[in-house]
């Protein structure tokens, strides 16, 4: 098993958790209108009045090839507009109940 965590711009909200359902991944937990800076590039989104765009974040756990394969498309999707930033690590699951 592994987790599968994204935080992304607040725009791909729709996008992202779309792209879980259209690949049979039901299950996840989302946080909304949270704050953060790139490690490399981009603008800050934190929400205040110099820098207002917010990131969401979600952790979804899945199978690992199914991680593999959301993760790569949200490769895609950050390509498609690397300006609004958009950042997904695949993590180890040890044990869940």
């Amino acid at each position: 098993m592994k987790a599968l965590f994204v935080a992304y711009n607040q725009a791909y909200n729709r996008e992202v958790i779309d792209l879980l359902e259209k690949n049979g991944q039901r299950g996840f937990t989302a946080w909304e209108e949270i704050s953060g800076r790139g490690s490399v590039d981009g603008e800050p989104h934190l929400g205040d009045h110099a820098w207002p765009a917010r990131n969401h974040a979600l952790l979804s756990v899945m199978e690992d090839r199914l991680a593999k394969d959301i993760f790569l498309k949200l490769k895609d999707l950050d390509k498609s507009n690397p300006n609004l930033g958009l950042k997904a690590y695949i993590l180890p699951v040890d044990d869940s109940m």
